[in-house]
């Protein structure tokens, strides 16, 4: 048995080298630049740092798939009653999400 995991050495390493990296951002800073990501509100610089930690950081690249896809299925729920849904949103989540805005 190994002292330490190979997930857990591959984190420490990720971390040491985020921490210590000329101008990297944490995850933790990456989340609090996501919606402006997004959005196209970073400077060149920042989205430059925002992006070199995205080719770093799977678990960061993962996060942003899943925010960003938490934002395609708000926009489609949140849309005008006659717009249409798209096919891809499963429909007992938009049944329990219709659900818990009338409360």
């Amino acid at each position: 048995m190994t002292l330490f995991s190979t997930t857990g050495v591959r984190r420490w390493l990720k971390g040491m080298m985020l921490k210590h990296m000329h101008r990297m951002i944490t995850c933790r800073e990456f989340e609090e630049f996501v919606l402006r990501y997004l959005e196209g509100e970073l400077s060149d610089r920042q989205r430059s740092v925002f992006e070199w930690h995205l080719r770093l950081c799977r678990e960061c690249r993962e996060y942003l798939a899943a925010y960003k896809r938490t934002l395609e299925i708000t926009t489609a729920v949140m849309a005008p009653p006659n717009a249409p849904v798209l096919d891809e949103v499963p429909e007992d989540l938009i049944k329990a999400i219709l659900e818990a805005r009338k409360h």
